[in-house]
């Protein structure tokens, strides 16, 4: 008997081990991409903020058939923040588009255009751990704007996507430094 998801499952799979250069034909070029997967402790710190959520949303239809209904709003709002707090964990990362680069935080993003970046490099230097103020040597992408404005660190080596991963984090900074290679704007 055949068993087509398989097949999919093996197709997928195939597509994972490639470069990840081939562009479907369906896919939107100008969207903007993340150049590398979430790591393991961001995927582990959004999961416990869902699980949390979840028993949030458990107590929330207890209160509700107590018939305390504004006692499980605001237990649903509480729920509801947790949630948006996980996916934004998930989303927070580094982003490119041939428009730009876009670095994006729990609170904030910012996007610059190609033309803004003069240069993006790989440097040695002290790094926060898992965004926290103690502080480590490491290595980290930095991107440097028209003028030498230096702008925020886009990637580090000891990130909660790649604490333990340093091939994950070569590969992602080779990605960011090539899009930057490819469409900025080489200066006359």
């Amino acid at each position: 008997m055949p068993l087509p998801f398989l097949t999919a499952d093996r197709a997928l799979d195939a597509h994972e081990d490639s470069d990840g250069d081939d562009v479907l034909a369906h896919e939107d070029p100008d969207r903007w991409r993340r150049p590398y997967r979430p790591g393991p402790w961001r995927v582990a710190g959004a999961a416990l903020l869902l699980l949390v959520a979840s028993f949030m949303l458990l107590a929330t239809m207890i209160i509700a058939f107590a018939g305390a209904w504004s006692g499980a709003g605001v237990c649903l709002v509480a729920a509801l923040a947790v949630i948006g707090s996980a996916l934004r964990i998930l989303r927070a990362g580094v982003w490119v588009s041939p428009s730009g680069l876009r670095r994006v935080g729990f609170f904030t993003t910012r996007s610059l255009t190609w033309d803004e970046v003069a240069e993006v490099r790989t440097v040695q230097q002290p790094v926060r751990w898992l965004g926290l103020p103690r502080t480590v040597q490491g290595q980290a992408l930095t991107a440097v704007g028209q003028g030498g404005a230096e702008l925020p660190v886009l990637l580090t080596d000891h990130n909660a996507d790649f604490l333990s991963r340093t091939e994950a984090f070569d590969r992602a900074a080779d990605m960011v430094e090539a899009w930057a290679d490819e469409y900025r704007a080489v200066p006359a």
